[in-house]
């Protein structure tokens, strides 16, 4: 497979894997590729649980509702969004962006940018990704609209809504991850039909973190693709202006 349509064309949500084992170092090499998704504010907001123990993976197959895809699967990765860490991340991101500038910017603009890293991560996205029982969502929500009143702005600012957000740069790294695996020839099957506290228990995780999706991995049965592949016209989908 030589280019992203043919990975596209071999990937499939395979249901049904065979005896055939694969290299966990593969799936780990799989998963440092899809650290290189894009997330939002480059917070990288979520975390990758690679299950090889044979005794852990029994004990998934009922936490994902007894699929075929994890009862045969060789190996299983949970994605996690961890919006819980967001101070820890944006301490991360601030350290990177001061060293780039000084690295990178005329002498100067360096105090200048500086200056606006700190506001992004000190204060930005601190108030952006904190969650307080919805009250600062709320708050949040009432000064986008307000100041959307007289200029463009992010109105999307609810706790609801930056949970979504957190899910859906999540969500990048995993569809990442399963082109990356489908460049080894291995198979992969996205699962969100699944029991998330139970996982969660399993995972040992704590109360901010959440459950994306799990992916099983392995090398397809032809019984595991369940018929040809359907899509919708184009001329339904795509829409020119």
């Amino acid at each position: 497979m030589n280019n992203l349509k043919e990975l596209l064309e071999f990937r499939r949500a395979v249901r049904y894997y065979s005896n055939q084992p694969i290299d966990p170092e593969v799936v780990k090499e799989c998963l440092e590729t899809a650290r290189l998704a894009p997330t939002a504010y480059n917070m990288q907001l979520f975390e990758m649980y690679h299950i090889t123990d044979k005794e852990m993976l029994k004990k998934f197959v009922p936490a994902c509702l007894d699929q075929d895809s994890v009862a045969t699967a060789q190996q299983l990765v949970v994605f996690v969004t961890r919006q819980d860490l967001h101070r820890k991340r944006a301490k991360a991101m601030l350290a990177h962006e001061i060293e780039n500038v000084k690295r990178n910017s005329p002498p100067e603009k360096v105090e200048k940018r500086i200056k606006k890293w700190e506001a992004d991560y000190n204060k930005l996205m601190p108030l952006l990704y904190a969650r307080t029982w919805g009250l600062l969502g709320a708050f949040r929500k009432t000064l986008s609209l307000t100041v959307g009143l007289f200029r463009p702005m992010y109105r999307q600012t609810s706790e609801n809504d930056m949970r979504i957000d957190v899910h859906r740069s999540c969500a990048l790294a995993a569809q990442t991850f399963m082109l990356a695996m489908a460049e080894k020839g291995y198979d992969t099957c996205p699962m969100v039909g699944i029991d998330s506290l139970r996982i969660k228990k399993l995972l040992h995780l704590p109360y901010g973190a959440e459950i994306n999706m799990v992916l099983s991995c392995g090398i397809r049965e032809e019984r595991g693709i369940w018929g040809d592949r359907y899509r919708l016209p184009m001329e339904e989908l795509y829409k020119r202006i």
